[in-house]
Order: C-alpha cells, then structure tokens, then sequence
C-alpha cells in the first residue's frame, strides 16, 4: 500500500471536500482517500501497481483544484 499526501491551496467550502474524496475513491485502486479542509491536504492511500500518484492529482486538477505539492510514501 502506497500514501501519498498532496498539498492544494486552501478549500473555501466544504462541498469541495466531499467533491475530491468522491472523485478519488471512485478511481480504480484507490482504497481511503480523506480532505483536511483546514489545510488542505489530502491524503490518500493507493496501490501503485494499478494507479500512480501523479494519475491522482490529474483527477484532483481536473476537479478544478491545483496541486502545489505531493508527498509519497
């Protein structure tokens, strides 16, 4: 199991939460993935043998969020 942490720039509404953990849990291999709306990082974990990190942030981006930064582990 792969984690990674992706850092977006602050959320303005909670609906954004709600919006982005849908959108990644519905993607093929990912199996929790959960908004800190304060911060706004999210964290994901992944199997990296069926969808890579950089994959995830593509989806988070085409929501409409950009990401400044991810961290994988």
């Amino acid at each position: 199991m792969t984690k990674a942490i992706f850092q977006l720039e602050p959320l303005t509404c909670p609906s954004c939460v709600k919006k982005i953990e849908t959108a990644l849990t519905k993607t093929t291999g990912v199996n929790m993935a959960k908004v800190l709306f304060n911060s706004g990082k999210v964290k994901v974990e992944f199997e990296s043998e069926v969808v890579e990190a950089h994959e995830l942030a593509t989806v988070i981006q085409k929501l409409g969020y950009p990401v400044m930064n991810t961290k994988v582990s």
